[in-house]
């Protein structure tokens, strides 16, 4: 599991996105009939990362949580920024497959997932991408969409904080509140 160093609302819908990426994997598991924590697993993982673009996002996530990276030894996917390796499989990781869940608005589950990308791999990211999309995991998790003219709103007033408090704010609400004191 991933620990969010940001707390709050955004550290409990990362545990919550974390547990639905494990409780897919060991559905996929099942329908396969493999067993975790045998070669069987490390080969269909495998098998997952070789055509992302044939399976739900979850799986491939929980695949590349299960395989180590050739070149860097990390998590596959999220090794350092400079490991052509890794960087190719989080890329790859986007090919999967979005399946909104009933009754979100489309590019709900897309949404999720880049979040749950950048909250999982906080070192390959910029300071104000994390905090907007970390800020950002718990309406995601709830089926909440913002606009473009809300998310703009939102990258301005990200914009205006400094990079500590980027790093230590834990709402949108917080994140008004700072940004409205000063101008940028």
């Amino acid at each position: 599991m991933t620990a969010l160093p940001r707390g709050g609302r955004p550290a409990e819908a990362l545990v919550a996105v974390e547990a639905s990426i494990e409780d897919r994997w060991r559905l996929f598991l099942d329908e396969y009939g493999v067993a975790a924590g045998t070669k069987e697993e490390t080969d269909l993982a495998e098998m997952v990362v070789a055509d992302t673009s044939a399976f739900e996002w979850r799986v491939v996530d929980a695949a590349l949580i299960r395989l180590s990276c050739a070149e860097c030894g990390g998590e596959l996917g999220a090794g350092p920024t400079n490991c052509g390796n890794c960087a190719q499989a989080d890329g790859f990781r986007f090919a999967a497959i979005e399946i909104d869940r009933p009754a979100t608005p489309p590019g709900t589950e897309h949404g999720l997932r880049v979040a749950t990308a950048v909250a999982r791999s906080r070192h390959r990211y910029g300071v104000r991408a994390r905090c907007g999309f970390e800020l950002g995991l718990p309406g995601l998790l709830e089926g909440e969409l913002p606009g473009t003219p809300q998310a703009q709103a939102c990258r301005a007033a990200i914009n205006k904080l400094t990079e500590e408090e980027c790093e230590r704010v834990t709402s949108f609400e917080e994140v008004v509140r700072l940004s409205s004191r000063r101008v940028r």
